[in-house]
């Protein structure tokens, strides 16, 4: 259109004065409207008169000479590293501009990428995209490539990721690959690739507290195969080496046949030190009397918390598995089984994991798993004083409190302890009123025994007991009547959740929450859960509730809920695997060996 036809334009434009009071009459508002296709035809336009070489301003000249032609002010409007190029430094003013040490292929893929916001990361390119991004300041590219790195890892290609990130300053990639050599350290350590690393490097990797290594003796054996390697370099290295082999923590037997017979530890008078101090350290240890020497070559290695869960099989009897809140995997284990339908678990001495068992007749009602032992298997312990069923269970000062259920058709408001330092149960006064599915839960030294069912009604009352005295008391009773309901207790507040309550004769099946506040000792609701919860089990884990499994009235619930009560909010997730009842949960400190199960 010429100049003179656009000015012909404006005779054609209609009246606007009628509609104008319309829209006054109307008391329409002022609205903006945003053209989401703008941005999108706007940048594809640019690519086009780039690719063109139409308007180019610059030319960003390779090592190689290639000339990538483009825009200042697209460069400038999208990237750091341009912006202060060509708005703070001679470039500015240059028309042809070199770029040192990117490859010409990398450079075309990222300015592509700040024209059309894409960009194809691949095994061939990702190792030169990635330095290029953090040269040129793109950190979104930077970021895939830093995900498509860690995707690729495997034990045989993690230290050179390592490596590659360490040079280039890449503290996200260089954590993550460090994070993959710890968890797949008995793997890694079978690698050409760990081979390879310095004496250093291992040193920086055996000494570590938090390696994923199902035995020290896996330490030893690696530390034996790097310096046969290169036997002629390493020997020397050997007493170094074994300084951070935590050699006291491997069994006696194998230290007598593998570590004393080892022709290079028998030909090295510092590594047989090691070797005697670790003898010395069992002898020691079968003499409980004597104070054993705290050193670094005899303190276990930190292998982390996890939720020890018992899992009901098809016939009610229990398996044991493992669940990891980091990596939410499920281990199931079936050298574990209890071998019966388990009403709860507790942990006691931070290792000691007791199963009482639902009044199964003729079966043992608690059996005890010892965390410490290499051969992790369930064995019976004493049985209870009282048979019972659909009881509380709670752990004071490392005593076990079995509270109220039924038997025989009676409810019970016995209660019982057991003591593990002397192995015995023995009956605490009773409870002022009898309860079957009573939640238990452990403020301030005291034992909080939370509703229950009695009677045909759910019940709403609480007492506590206070061992130095032996006696229970009423406490302010919660607002909703609850049965099968689980407790938990997170930054001194109880917390009672879902469970079920009675209406007119007919079940009703909860989601709701409420907390209860020794100070204030009034009990507040706060946020429902997502889904209705009955015989759920809780555990408190980095500062958040976990509530898992239950049953909602008509199915057996595979997830697990987790309350934060910064936010009062809470997020669900589905168990990976299908679990059908899980029977009991606490947390422990999980020794290596059990990863191996």
């Amino acid at each position: 259109m010429s100049v003179k036809e656009m000015d012909s334009v404006k005779h054609v434009i209609p009246r606007t004065s009628g509609l104008k009071k319309v829209l006054k009459s109307n008391g329409c508002k002022p609205t903006l409207y945003t053209n989401s296709c703008h941005t999108h035809g706007f940048f594809e336009f640019l690519q086009y008169l780039r690719n063109e070489k139409t308007l180019c301003d610059v030319k960003l000249e390779t090592d190689d000479g290639v000339i990538v032609c483009a825009h200042k002010v697209v460069l400038v409007s999208a990237c750091t590293y341009f912006r202060s190029m060509f708005t703070s430094f001679a470039e500015g003013d240059k028309y042809v501009v070199n770029i040192r040490d990117i490859d010409s292929n990398i450079l075309q893929l990222l300015i592509d990428y700040i024209y059309t916001f894409k960009i194809m990361v691949t095994e061939q390119n990702v190792m030169g995209l990635l330095p290029a991004a953090i040269f040129l300041q793109l950190d979104y590219v930077k970021g895939v490539c830093v995900k498509f790195l860690q995707k690729q890892m495997n034990t045989s290609n993690c230290l050179g990721i390592k490596e590659f990130a360490d040079f280039y300053n890449c503290m996200e990639l260089l954590s993550s690959s460090e994070e993959y050599i710890k968890t797949h350290f008995s793997k890694f350590v079978e690698t050409d690739e760990f081979l390879s690393m310095s004496s250093e490097e291992v040193i920086n990797l055996i000494s570590r507290d938090d390696i994923n290594v199902p035995f020290e003796e896996k330490i030893f054996e690696c530390v034996i195969n790097w310096v046969k390697h290169e036997l002629d370099s390493r020997n020397d290295s050997l007493p170094k080496l074994m300084e951070h082999v935590r050699l006291s923590l491997a069994p006696e037997e194998y230290i007598s046949k593998n570590v004393v017979d080892e022709p290079l530890i028998k030909n090295n008078l510092k590594c047989k030190d090691f070797v005697i101090e670790a003898l010395n350290f069992h002898i020691i240890k079968k003499h409980r009397r004597i104070t054993i020497p705290h050193t670094i070559r005899n303190s276990p290695r930190q292998t982390g918390l996890k939720f020890l869960l018992a899992m009901s099989s098809r016939f009610g009897k229990c398996d044991t598995g493992w669940y990891d809140p980091a990596t939410k995997l499920l281990h199931r284990t079936k050298k574990m089984k209890i071998g019966f339908n388990l009403c709860a678990l507790a942990l006691i001495k931070d290792h000691l994991v007791f199963a009482l068992n639902c009044n199964e007749p003729n079966l043992i009602s608690t059996k005890m798993l010892d965390l410490s032992s290499r051969s992790l298997q369930w064995k019976p312990s004493v049985d209870m004083l009282v048979d019972r069923n659909s009881f509380g269970i709670g752990v004071l000062n490392d005593l076990i409190y079995a509270v109220g259920g039924i038997t025989d058709l009676t409810i019970l408001n016995a209660a019982e302890v057991f003591d593990v330092s002397v192995q015995e149960w023995r009956l605490i006064a009773s409870m002022s009123t009898e309860r079957m599915d009573p939640g238990v839960g452990v403020l301030n030294n005291l034992l909080y025994v939370v509703g229950g069912y009695n009677n045909g009604f759910s019940l709403k009352s609480v007492e506590c007991y206070d061992p130095t005295l032996d006696i229970w008391t009423p406490v302010t009773q919660m607002s909703t009547s609850r049965r099968k309901h689980g407790i938990g207790i997170l930054d001194g507040v109880m917390y009672a959740i879902g469970g079920s309550d009675q209406e007119n004769d007919k079940r009703v099946y909860l989601k709701s929450v409420e907390a209860y506040k020794p100070i204030t000792k009034v009990w507040s609701s706060i946020a429902d859960m997502h889904l209705c919860r009955s015989d759920p089990r809780v555990v408190t884990f980095n500062g958040l509730l976990y509530v898992m499994g239950g049953f909602d009235g008509s199915t057996r619930l595979n997830s697990v809920e987790i309350y934060d009560p910064n936010n009062n909010t809470w997020t669900m997730e589905l168990f990976p695997k299908c679990v059908e009842v899980i029977k009991g949960a606490v947390v422990i400190d999980m020794p290596s060996h059990l990863r191996t199960y």
